[in-house]
Order: structure tokens, then C-alpha cells, then sequence
């Protein structure tokens, strides 16, 4: 009898393991590599192709550009995510913790804003979850940190005020990165001060590096050259590579794109480094086997948004795949470059649409990938170097903020849970995406 006892705790056991085992996490910019990859597994092949995808719920949300984040705190997993209010003509940055079972709001934190910068529609930054905390920046540089089961203030600060930021066109956007005990940000303030490390619960600084220069988009990311870790920042003047505890610079490649637009997070593939900006096109950089220099091997011969011959994205981050690049350009086409060369293998309109600033989000699934267009729709496809193949397409959420005569979603989706968590201007939802049994 203790025998077979035994036995059934240890199936119960195994059985709630693998339960959890299959959940995943989305708990910042990227997903949890910050790769922007999703690795659950028991996800549908197919989509419904009539009416939006259904809901598992749904709930009221303000404006913003940011997208949620999804992380498990004190065993229940929560949606962050950030809006903008207005109350009585002052508008209101807002943090919101929401269960992501019922989708109902546990906490929250409001704090008055006035907006200076262009595209004024809320905070644009995805939360960040690390350790019982998460760490919020708005588009005017209030950064904060809660403890994520409370909402209680740890520490905060004003970059503008406590570090002379002078704010990009388009707001404060960068994710902060959390390696180890520090919290690295991109600051853009004055004295050397680009970049900002902080201990992640106290908010001392521990280092700054860079000087005054403008601070872009793109957020910090740490990859492996010549087996060191390098810190990447890239800034709308060159790709940087930093020590990660110190913030001492191992190598620069001069890299000046045009009215700041450095925003895609940077994608590497063994000792090589691809970004690529809206307006000055793509650029594959080479760092040596020792990783203590780099080198641009191949770049686009184009600077303009409309006679583009590589890859000139606006906001998404292509896939690097080491062999070949996926990614939307300027006008919304996607395409597939040759990542030796630069070459374009192919492009199409089918995921997208036409016209200036077009936007679709790439995330790889196993053998195949899920797009999130700003029309709301999402999109499992195949990329191959042949060419584009659409599996299934459905409505996923409905796009709410007007840009160039058309409506748009600017928000990339969380992909955890097996669920896909998206936001609008008036809504944030969950639809499951698991496979019946």
C-alpha cells in the first residue's frame, strides 16, 4: 500500500511538472531571451479565418505604445503593461498590474505627465519583471521601480531632471536590460551618461559610459564575442560594445542614421551583428575572434525610404537566421535578404499593406512564424529563401490610432501562457492559442 501510494504521488507530481513545465513567460521586451522567439510548445497550427479571435478576456486600457509583459509573482502570473489617461485635461502616465487569468487589474500607479514629445499617445517602453520587481520608463523619462506584487514604489527616477536627459523626437523607448544585480538603461543625459547601470533594489549607480550624445531606440542587449560577454548599445551614432560590469568601451562602429532612428533590437549569429535603421538602410557588422574589434562586412548602397534595396525597417526587429534576414521595409514590404551579401532574394505585400511607415511584428514558432500586423491581424506563415507562404490569417485585435490616413496598432503582442496578449487603444486581451486535445 505506502508502495502504490507512493507511486500515485509521484505520477501527480510528474503530471503538475509538465503542466508547468509547457507555461512560459513573456516578462519583458523580447520574451524571456529577450530574443524575441516563442519556445511553448502545444500551439495551434491553424487560426479561424471569420470574425476577431476569441477572447479569454478582455479589459479597458488607455493609449500607449507599449506592449505588456507577463510574468508569474508570488504563484500568479499578472500582466504589466503601461497607458495614458486624462483626467480633467492633465494627463496621467499610468502602470497596471492585471491577473492574467480574468484579466481584472490588482494594482496600480498613476503619476501626472505632460507630454513634449512627438506622437504624444502614451509610454512606449515594455515593462520589465526581475525578481519580484518591475521596472517601468515613461515617454517623458519617469522611471520606476515597484515591487510587482504591491505596486509599492522601491525607487524612482527622473532622467531628465536627475540627469539633464534631452528627450529623442519620439519619447523615451529603450527597455532597461537586468544582467545579474545591475540594471542597465539608456539614460542620454549629460557627463557621459548614454548609458546608466543602477543596482537593480536600491537604484545607487554603479557605472555610466558614453558621452553626450542622442540616445536613440533600440534597447541594450548582451551577447556573447570571443567568449566575453559584450554589452551592445546601439545609438544613432555608432554600434557600441561595452564591459557589462564596468561599462569600459571594447569597440565602436561609426553608424549615423538619421533623425535618431536607431530602434530595432540588434541580432546577432555567431561572430556577426545585423541592425538596420528607416531611413540610412541595413548593416552587417563582423566582430574579430578575440572580441576586441569589429567591422561593418557588408552594408545597403541606399539612403533613402523609398529607393530602398536591402532592408529599411521602422520599428520591427528582423529575424536573423545566420544564413538569411526577414523583415519588413519602409513601404511594408517584406523581404528576405541574403545575410552574406545584403541581397534581396524576394518581397511581398501579402502579410502587410502599402504605405509609408508599415508595420508587422516577426516572432518564429518552431518551424514557422507568427505576424502581427498593424491592422491587427495575426498571421501563421513560412519563410523560407523560396519565398512567403500564408497558412492561416484572423483578426486579432482592431486597430485604433490613425497614422498616414489609415488605422494602426504600433504594440508588439506577449506571447506566454500559451496565449497571445495584445493592446489597442481602448483594450488589452488574452486569446488562447493552446491546441485542443
Amino acid at each position: 500500500m505506502p508502495h502504490k501510494l507512493t507511486l500515485i504521488l509521484t505520477l501527480l507530481c510528474s503530471s503538475l511538472i509538465s503542466q508547468v513545465g509547457f507555461s512560459d513567460d513573456w516578462p519583458q521586451w523580447g520574451g524571456p531571451e529577450q530574443d524575441l522567439i516563442w519556445r511553448e510548445t502545444g500551439i495551434v497550427k491553424t487560426l479561424p479565418t471569420t470574425g476577431l479571435l476569441p477572447r479569454v478576456w478582455s479589459t479597458p486600457i488607455g493609449e500607449g505604445y507599449a506592449g505588456p509583459a507577463v510574468a508569474e509573482v508570488n504563484s500568479r502570473w499578472c500582466i504589466f503593461v503601461t497607458d495614458r489617461i486624462f483626467k480633467q485635461r492633465v494627463g496621467y502616465e499610468r502602470v497596471l498590474c492585471l491577473d492574467a487569468e480574468t484579466g481584472k487589474p490588482i494594482w496600480k500607479h498613476e503619476y501626472p505627465v505632460e507630454y513634449s514629445v512627438s506622437y504624444p499617445a502614451g509610454p512606449r517602453s515594455t515593462p520589465v519583471i526581475n525578481d519580484g520587481r518591475v521596472y517601468t520608463l515613461g515617454a517623458q523619462g519617469h522611471f520606476f521601480c515597484f515591487d510587482a506584487a504591491t505596486g509599492n514604489i522601491l525607487w524612482s527616477k527622473n532622467f531628465v531632471e536627475d540627469y539633464g536627459t534631452k528627450l529623442p523626437t519620439w519619447g523615451m523607448v529603450a527597455a532597461p536590460l537586468v544582467d545579474g544585480d545591475q540594471l542597465i538603461t539608456l539614460v542620454g543625459g549629460k557627463d557621459n551618461s548614454l548609458v546608466v547601470s543602477f543596482d537593480k533594489a536600491t537604484g545607487k549607480e554603479l557605472w555610466r559610459a558614453l558621452d553626450d550624445r542622442a540616445v536613440g531606440y533600440a534597447p541594450p542587449v548582451i551577447f556573447t564575442f570571443g567568449g566575453k560577454r559584450e554589452l551592445i548599445v546601439w545609438h544613432p551614432t555608432a554600434v557600441s560594445a561595452l564591459e557589462p560590469k564596468t561599462g569600459k568601451l571594447i569597440w565602436e562602429v561609426p553608424y549615423g542614421v538619421r533623425y535618431g532612428l536607431s530602434i530595432a533590437t540588434p541580432r546577432k549569429v555567431g561572430n556577426r551583428l545585423f541592425v538596420a535603421s528607416f531611413y540610412n538602410g541595413p548593416r552587417m557588422i563582423e566582430v574579430s575572434n578575440d572580441g576586441k574589434q569589429a567591422k561593418i562586412v557588408w552594408s545597403g548602397n541606399s539612403d533613402s525610404e523609398i529607393k530602398t534595396d536591402g532592408l529599411h525597417p521602422i520599428m520591427m526587429t528582423p529575424i536573423f537566421d545566420g544564413t538569411h534576414i526577414y523583415g519588413v521595409c519602409s513601404y511594408g514590404q517584406l523581404r528576405c535578404l541574403d545575410a552574406s551579401n545584403g541581397r534581396r532574394l524576394w518581397e511581398t505585400e501579402k502579410a502587410t499593406g502599402k504605405g509609408r511607415w508599415w508595420n508587422a511584428f516577426i516572432i518564429p514558432h518552431e518551424d514557422r512564424y507568427f505576424l502581427h500586423n498593424e491592422q491587427g491581424d495575426l498571421i501563421i506563415a513560412n519563410l523560407t529563401p523560396q519565398g512567403y507562404e500564408e497558412i492561416s490569417r484572423a483578426k486579432l485585435i482592431e486597430p485604433t490610432r490613425r497614422v498616414q490616413r489609415r488605422m494602426t496598432i504600433w504594440s508588439h503582442p506577449a506571447f506566454a501562457l500559451k496565449s497571445v496578449f495584445a493592446r489597442n487603444d481602448k483594450e488589452i486581451i488574452r486569446v488562447d492559442l493552446s491546441a485542443k486535445k
